[in-house]
């Protein structure tokens, strides 16, 4: 009977600590990034530092407040190109690994080119596509570029990654490719799939912030990089700040919900969500 109460109050220990320390996570960060605040404040105003060589946050957080109906039109902008190219990217690169997983000709004809188009930096190519294309087509391109790489080759790893025996073993039973597809390489590949869509999430805003700044035309249209180099131009430094900050954001965003989306895909059977879980 004494070895009762160290087993029903260990489980209830755990669970604190481990609650405990999922706050001071998230707790850590945020002093961090309030101290941090805090200095830049004193030393801004304790050297009469003047706002077009360095605002204040307090003086950025005004214009973010003051200039929010311009600037949220070009973040929304900016958003819906990134949702653009990602989504091409996305399906673009998951169906042509797929057909690589099918045929190792392709796979051995045309996965050169995409490293091509990936080691080629995106502000090089981005003049070009305005040449060729609508400006805003250009732009949804170049965010497709840089997005697309990181879906290719995470999935083609993933399909190609397949446990041998378990390979055999549908062989064994006589599997079509596309049984063999559908219900053994997909589930294996999926946290790949997702680990590569993570990492386009942020370069798809990457692109279309390159792909903004070398149109660099002004019009309601206009995206936050954008707002960027044209606060720069102006030497409005503060706007120039509350924008990068409202980039940042967006970036943050774009990847917690991506890793929202993998943990719930995932959690109840890949080992990686489950021991978040635990």
């Amino acid at each position: 009977m004494s070895s009762l109460p160290p087993q029903t109050v260990a489980p209830t220990t755990a669970a604190t600590g481990s609650a405990a320390l999922r706050v001071v996570r998230i707790l850590l960060p945020l002093l961090v990034l309030a101290a941090g605040l805090a200095v830049w404040e004193l030393v801004v105003r304790l050297n009469n530092i003047p706002p077009y060589v360095l605002p204040s946050p307090m003086a950025v957080f005004h214009t973010l407040l003051a200039d929010w109906a311009v600037l949220s039109q070009s973040l929304l902008t900016t958003l819906l190109t990134t949702l653009e190219g990602f989504v091409a990217a996305a399906v673009g690169g998951i169906a042509l690994a797929l057909l690589f997983s099918q045929s190792r000709w392709l796979e051995y004809s045309l996965f050169p080119y995409a490293v091509i188009l990936q080691v080629t930096p995106v502000i090089a190519i981005a003049p070009l596509l305005l040449i060729y294309l609508p400006q805003q087509t250009a732009v949804v391109v170049c965010a497709f570029i840089v997005a697309f790489f990181p879906i290719l080759s995470n999935t083609t790893l993933g399909l190609s990654s397949v446990d041998r025996n378990l390979l055999g073993l549908f062989q064994l039973y006589g599997a079509s490719r596309l049984q063999t597809l559908r219900f053994l390489k997909l589930p294996s590949a999926l946290p790949y799939i997702l680990g590569g869509l993570r990492i386009a999430g942020g370069l798809s805003l990457i692109g279309a912030v390159v792909a903004e700044i070398a149109a660099g035309t002004a019009g309601a249209g206009s995206g936050l990089a954008y707002r960027i180099a044209e606060s720069g131009y102006r030497l409005n430094i503060p706007r120039m700040f509350a924008a990068l900050l409202l980039l940042s954001l967006a970036g943050i965003v774009i990847y917690g919900l991506l890793a929202l989306t993998s943990h719930l895909v995932l959690r109840r059977w890949h080992e990686s969500a489950l021991g978040k879980e635990s």
